[in-house]
C-alpha cells in the first residue's frame, strides 16, 4: 500500500482527492490537511509515502512546504495555475495536476507512483511461478508475473503478457482459470480473467489495468466487491 496525505486550503479539492483516492486501491489516503502547517506537524512525526498538495496556499506555499521537509518525500503537485509547472519539476515533483482535474488523470500520476515505489522484480534467485499452456503444437511456459490479462474467445484464449507477444491456447477460460492462483488471479467478466496485483482502479463497473480497462460482468460484481472488503480489512 502506498500511504499518502493531501493538503489543500480548499475543502472542495480535497472531498474530490478522497473520492479519487478511494476507487484506487492500492493507495492509502493516512489523512488530510487545510493548513499546510499542521500538515508539516504531521510529516515531522509520520512516515509518508507520498503527498499530495497544492501550491498556492496562505501562510506557506506547497513549493515551501517541500523545501523545508528534513527527508525527500516522493509528491504531486495540484494547482490552478500552470505557470507553476516548470518550478514543481525542478523540485522532482512526481507529477503536476492542473485543476480541475479528471480521475484518469489522477490516476496516471498515481500509476507513476507504482512504479516508483514498487519497482517489477527484475530477477531472482527462486525460479519464477509459472504454467504451460498449449499453443499449436507446442507447450508454452507462461510466467505468472508477466500476464496482463486473459482474454476469452470462443474456444480459444488469448494470454496478453508484458513485453511479449500474446499466446493462443485451445482451452476455456474456466480451464486455464483452474491453473491459476485462487488468490492471484479472478474472473470478473465471461470473457476476462485479471491478475489481482495489476488493478489499479474499479470505477463504473469497470476494472482499471496498466494498459487496459475491463468490463465487470453483472455476475462477478459481488465477487469483486468482496475481494475490496477483505483487501481493506487486511491493510
Amino acid at each position: 500500500m502506498i500511504r499518502c496525505i493531501a493538503i489543500d486550503d480548499e475543502p472542495i479539492a480535497l472531498e474530490v482527492i478522497k473520492q479519487y483516492v478511494a476507487q484506487i486501491p492500492m493507495v492509502s489516503l493516512t489523512d488530510v490537511f487545510t493548513d499546510a502547517i499542521q500538515a508539516l506537524h504531521f510529516l515531522n512525526l509520520n512516515q509518508t509515502d507520498l503527498i499530495i498538495l497544492d501550491i498556492h496556499m496562505p501562510d506557506i506555499s506547497g513549493i515551501q512546504l517541500i523545501k523545508s521537509l528534513p527527508e525527500k518525500t516522493n509528491f504531486i503537485f495540484t494547482t490552478a495555475f500552470s505557470e507553476y509547472a516548470v518550478k514543481g519539476f525542478e523540485l522532482d515533483a512526481i507529477d503536476y495536476l492542473v485543476k480541475p482535474f479528471t480521475f484518469e488523470r489522477f490516476m496516471i500520476a498515481l500509476l507513476k507512483v507504482k512504479k516508483l515505489l514498487i519497482p517489477q522484480p527484475e530477477g531472482s534467485d527462486s525460479p519464477k511461478e509459472h504454467i504451460f499452456v498449449k499453443s499449436e503444437y507446442y507447450s508454452v511456459k507462461i510466467n505468472l508475473d508477466d500476464i496482463l490479462y486473459i482474454e476469452g474467445l470462443d474456444d480459444y484464449i488469448k494470454i496478453y503478457l508484458h513485453n511479449a507477444k500474446p499466446v493462443l491456447s485451445l482451452m476455456s477460460l474456466k480451464s486455464i482459470l483452474e491453473k491459476l492462483p485462487k488468490d492471484r488471479f479472478m474472473r470478473v467478466h465471461r470473457s476476462f480473467i485479471v491478475p489481482l496485483g495489476s488493478i489499479l482502479s474499479i470505477r463504473n463497473k469497470r476494472i482499471y489495468l496498466d494498459q487496459r480497462e475491463i468490463p465487470i460482468g453483472e455476475t462477478f460484481h459481488e465477487a469483486i466487491k468482496e475481494w475490496l472488503v477483505e483487501r481493506k480489512s487486511g491493510e
